[in-house]
């Protein structure tokens, strides 16, 4: 699965979101600092909404695989 990152100039800040994921926002002050943030803030929304949902099977019988999506 392949995002797509949305990225617009305000004033002299670059504003980036992903399309598929609600949540996932960043700025910087250059596109190559506002990309590199955004792809950070992805990795860190992904693991804490692991986390969650893992904490949220403890003591349950759960299986856990890989989901591959072709969109």
């Amino acid at each position: 699965m392949t995002f797509t990152a949305v990225f617009e100039q305000d004033g002299v800040w670059w504003i980036g979101y992903v399309e598929e994921l609600p949540g996932a926002n960043a700025q910087g002050a250059t596109l190559d600092e506002a990309r590199d943030n955004l792809r950070e803030a992805v990795e860190l929304i992904v693991a804490a909404n692991r986390d969650l949902a893992r904490q949220d099977a403890t003591g349950k019988t759960v299986i856990r695989e890989p989901l591959d999506v072709a969109i």
